[in-house]
Order: C-alpha cells, then sequence, then structure tokens
C-alpha cells in the first residue's frame, strides 16, 4: 500500500532527511556509513531513520553485526520519487553528499578486496562456504544444450545423474552387473528416467553407430585392458561433429594403485591422449592437466577433449 501523501510531505519536511532519502535512493548504507557523509552523530542519524521507517520510506536488513538501510521498495508511491528528483537540484549538499558516499562505499569495496587479496592463491585449498567443485559443475552442466551422452565405465552412476540433468538421454555403460544394479536404483530413488544404464565393456559399447552427441570417460579409461580400442569404440559411436571428454590421471608411478583401485594403468601422459585420439581419427585435440592434488602420491588429473569430423 503507498504510504500516505501527508505522511511523507510531514517527513520530509526535514532537509537532513531529505539528504538521507537521497543518499538511500542510490546506494545500501549502514548508520555508520550515514554518520561519515553527513558528518552527523549516530544518535541523530538513528533518529532520523526510525521516523522515516515508520513513515514506511525506508527499510533496512541485517547483516553481520550491523544493518544496511535502503529505500522502500514496491510501496509505488510516485510523490515521493518526484520529490527526490526536484529535491536533488534543490539541495546545496546533494553533489558533496553523493561524491562522500561513493568514497565510503569504495571503502566497503576495498574491505573485501583486501580479503581477496589475503587468500589469493589458497582459495582452492581453504574452505570457502557454499563453493564446491560439484557446485560448479552442475551450473556448467545445465548450460549444456539437450545432447545424447555416453557416460562410458559409469560406475555406481553418480556422474550419470549429474548430466542427466540437462541431457536429452544419458546412455551408462559399465562391465560390473552389480555396478549397474546400484546405478539404476539411485536414479529410481531420484526420479530420474532419461538414463539408459547398460552392461558392456568400453572397448565393444552396446550402442550403435553414430547414435551419441557427446563421450565422457570420467576417470575409467584407465580401467580399460586397450585404451585405444576404447577410444577408437567412442569414435564410432560418436555422431561426425560429436565431441569427446577425458578425464583420467596423468602418468604416475603409485603402482598401489593397482591392487587399491583395479587400475590396469598408471595414468596417461598428454602425448599418449593425443596420440591415442589422433589415430582414432579425432581433430580439434586439446590436453591440459586440470588438478593437482597437494597430499601424496600428489595425483594429477588430465583433461582431453577432441572432436569427430
Amino acid at each position: 500500500m503507498a504510504t500516505s501523501i501527508v505522511k511523507i510531505l510531514r517527513v520530509v519536511a526535514d532537509p537532513n532527511r531529505l539528504r538521507i532519502l537521497l543518499l538511500l535512493k542510490a546506494e545500501e548504507l549502514s548508520v555508520a556509513e550515514l554518520q561519515e557523509i553527513l558528518v552527523m552523530g549516530q544518535s541523530t542519524i538513528s533518529t532520523h531513520l526510525s521516523q522515516l521507517k515508520q513513515a514506511g520510506l525506508v527499510e533496512d536488513r541485517r547483516t553481520g553485526k550491523s544493518s544496511l538501510y535502503r529505500l522502500t521498495t514496491g510501496n509505488g508511491n510516485d510523490v515521493l520519487a518526484d520529490l527526490l528528483t526536484r529535491a536533488e537540484r534543490e539541495i546545496p549538499e546533494a553533489v558533496h553528499d553523493r561524491a562522500t558516499a561513493r568514497r565510503v562505499v569504495k571503502k566497503r569495496q576495498d574491505k573485501m578486496r583486501a580479503f581477496f587479496d589475503s587468500v589469493a592463491g589458497r582459495l582452492g585449498k581453504d574452505y570457502v562456504p557454499g563453493k564446491s567443485w560439484k557446485s560448479l559443475a552442475e551450473a556448467l552442466l545445465r548450460l549444456m544444450p539437450p545432447m545424447v551422452i555416453a557416460d562410458l565405465g559409469a560406475g555406481d552412476g553418480s556422474f550419470s545423474l549429474l548430466l542427466a540433468q540437462n541431457a536429452a538421454k544419458v546412455i551408462a555403460v559399465d562391465s560390473s552387473a552389480k555396478m549397474i544394479e546400484f546405478a539404476r536404483e539411485q536414479a529410481r530413488r531420484h526420479h530420474v528416467k532419461n538414463i539408459d544404464y547398460r552392461l558392456g565393456d568400453m572397448e565393444e559399447l552396446p550402442i550403435e553407430d553414430e547414435a551419441i552427441d557427446l563421450v565422457f570417460f570420467s576417470q575409467s579409461l584407465h580401467h580399460a585392458l586397450h585404451p585405444q580400442h576404447a577410444i577408437a569404440e567412442a569414435a564410432r559411436i560418436l555422431r561426425p561433429g560429436g565431441r569427446i571428454a577425458i578425464l583420467d590421471l596423468a602418468k604416475h608411478r603409485f603402482e598401489e594403485a593397482r591392487e587399491m583401485y583395479a587400475d590396469e594403468w598408471l595414468g596417461f601422459s598428454e602425448a599418449e591422449l593425443e596420440s591415442m585420439l589422433h589415430r582414432a581419427g579425432f581433430a580439434k585435440i586439446q590436453t591440459s592437466v586440470v588438478q593437482k592434488e597437494s597430499e601424496p602420491p600428489h595425483f594429477q588429473t588430465m583433461l582431453a577433449v577432441a572432436h569427430k569430423p
């Protein structure tokens, strides 16, 4: 409901309250910031804000230990907007107030910037609330156009569930019947219906020729007995113009991985991935290390992407 004209006129009769309204029209500000801009005491500023709140012209929101004040949104009152437009031209302090406000807000931005300067180089290592690789992956996957995607060596199906959120269809292939059973149960539990789970080998895929837009090997290629055969199979099932993405371990010497994780290969070098992709007929091949673990044995993750001509 719009604030009454009588209330507005009564409250804005004070030039200092008008100055506050003009400032809050442009930016949310705290009591301390208003003090600095207007060179007034805290009690004076607080009294003015209280009267403006009672008139329904100002609202606040908590941020940490203080509050930020702003003009009340959505009251639909054109009278106040018109008054502030006129006041901006008539109040001599308005120009100085705006300039001081910009400096005050810049201080707030500088404080935030100083924090990020202090943690530069550590953001990937330190805990940051709300930031996770899963959330970033979900955001990026939802930006992908709907496609038919093959998840080869799908394991428990967790990655397939991510892919399915924006895919036209996901065909998830794994050689373990128990993994397929578990993955299907996961999909049922999450009411996901666009994943087709198929029992099969990466080197003999139960997928017809040229049926797929995008092939993913997500930490699965190093389990293949013949990685070159698996990549050739990926080329077979891809449509012309389709893409392949391989996320796998960079070449390492942690022999225990063979027993601990049933790894057939101790990762791949960039040159090896490029060569296998080239021999399978892929073009526009790009490879890079995208993750380095800080803890021993310091595994590194390699990403290779390529197009089928």
